[in-house]
C-alpha cells in the first residue's frame, strides 16, 4: 500500500467525485488550533467554550465537591492551581452550525478517514447523532480511534514519507434514523476487479439477507461497474455501500486494501486466493445463521481499527482483567 492509495480514501478527496451516489455531506477544513486541541492530552478534559451557550451534556450533574479541587483560597498566592481556560473556536462553530441546519438539523461527524464510533457511548443519545458543535467536539475529543487519523495513518505505507496529512477535514454527514444495518456491505476490489462482498454488520443474523442475496449481489456488482470502477483510481481498495429500500446503492466510505481495514467475513488470504482461482466471480458472504455471527466484533471500538495484538490497548486491558479475576479468586474474603 502506498501513500497515494491512503490519500484517495480521504472523504474530501472521494466525495466530490461520488456526490450523486453518496449521502449528503458538508466538509470543513479544520484550523490547526482545533487539530492540536484534539491531539493534546497533557491537561484536563475540556470542551470548547460555546459562543451560543450550547452544552453537549445538558443533563449532567455538577458536583460541588469535585469543583473544590480547582478553587484557590483567597490570598494563597498559588496561581498554578488556577484551572485552565477552555478553548474557543467561534468561526468554526458558526460554520458548523450553519451546515447542521443545511443538513436538516442532525449530522454525524467524520474526519478524513474515520468517524469517532468508539465515543458514541458518551453522547446523550448513545449514537453519533449530533445537533451542535459542542456535541461534535465531545465525540471527537473523546475518541481514541481518531488518533489513527491524526498520527498513524501512513504507518503501513511502503513509501511512507509523512506522519500526518497536511490538512485535516471534518465531514458532516446527514443523519438518517431509518438506515438499516443489514443493508450495509463492504466490497473488496483487487486489480480494479470486484472479487468479494461482505455483510458489514457481522454481529447479527438477518434472515432477510438470505432471501435477497442474489438480488443484492447483482445490484452491487452493477453499481460497481457503472459508478465506481472507472472513477476511483486505485487498483486495490475497499468501499462500503448502503442499499436503500427502493434499490439504490449509496457509497458510504472508501478504505485502503489490507492494513487497518477489516475483511469482516473474509480473510485477506482468502480474498487473494479468490482472485487467482475464480476470475470475474464475486464471492458474496453474509451471516447465514445464528451460528455464523461474529460476536467478538461487538465492541464500542470502530471495527476498522480493532487491534488485539500483543502490546495493544485491548491486550493490556484483557491481561489486567485476568489479573484482577485471579486476585479475586485468591482473596479469602471473596463473596462475603
Amino acid at each position: 500500500m502506498k501513500e497515494e492509495d491512503v490519500n484517495r480514501c480521504q472523504i474530501q478527496e472521494w466525495y466530490p467525485k461520488f456526490k450523486t451516489v453518496s449521502i449528503r455531506t458538508v466538509i470543513h477544513e479544520l484550523p490547526e488550533s482545533f487539530v492540536k486541541y484534539l491531539i493534546d492530552d497533557s491537561g484536563p478534559f475540556l470542551l470548547p467554550l460555546s459562543i451560543s451557550g450550547e452544552d453537549a451534556l445538558p443533563n449532567r450533574i455538577h458536583n460541588p465537591i469535585d469543583e473544590e479541587d480547582y478553587q484557590v483560597s483567597e490570598g494563597s498566592g498559588d496561581e498554578s492551581e488556577q484551572p485552565p481556560l477552555p478553548p474557543s473556536f467561534p468561526d468554526l462553530e458558526l460554520n458548523i452550525k450553519e451546515s447542521i441546519n443545511t443538513l436538516g438539523g442532525a449530522v454525524f461527524p467524520k474526519l478524513n478517514w474515520s468517524a469517532p464510533k468508539d465515543s458514541a457511548w458518551i453522547s446523550t443519545s448513545g449514537t453519533l447523532r449530533c445537533t451542535s458543535f459542542s456535541e461534535i467536539a465531545l465525540l471527537l475529543r473523546s475518541s481514541d480511534s481518531l488518533v489513527h487519523d491524526l498520527c498513524h495513518t501512513y504507518d503501513s505505507c511502503i513509501d511512507k514519507t509523512l506522519s500526518r496529512p497536511p490538512s485535516f477535514f471534518l465531514a458532516l454527514r446527514k443523519w438518517y434514523s431509518s438506515l438499516l444495518p443489514e443493508m450495509e456491505f463492504r466490497c473488496f476490489v483487487r486489480g480494479q476487479q470486484l472479487i468479494g462482498i461482505s455483510q458489514r454488520e457481522v454481529t447479527t443474523f438477518y434472515p432477510t439477507l438470505l432471501e435477497k442475496r442474489n438480488y443484492l449481489q447483482l445490484l452491487i456488482k452493477e453499481f460497481f461497474t457503472e459508478k465506481v470502477r472507472l472513477k476511483f483510481e486505485s487498483e486495490n481498495y475497499t468501499f462500503d455501500v448502503y442499499v436503500t429500500k427502493d434499490g439504490r446503492a449509496k457509497i458510504l466510505d472508501f478504505n485502503p486494501w489490507g492494513a487497518f481495514t477489516l475483511p469482516l467475513l473474509f480473510t485477506w488470504e482468502e480474498l487473494e486466493q479468490n482472485l487467482k482461482e475464480a476470475e470475474n466471480v464475486v464471492d458474496f458472504r453474509i451471516v447465514e445463521s445464528q451460528c455464523g455471527i461474529r460476536p467478538g466484533l461487538k465492541t464500542a471500538v470502530p471495527q476498522d481499527y480493532l487491534d488485539t495484538g500483543p502490546g495493544s490497548g485491548w491486550d493490556q486491558f484483557l491481561r489486567k482483567a485476568d489479573e484482577e479475576l485471579q486476585q479475586q479468586k485468591m482473596d479469602p474474603g471473596n463473596g462475603a
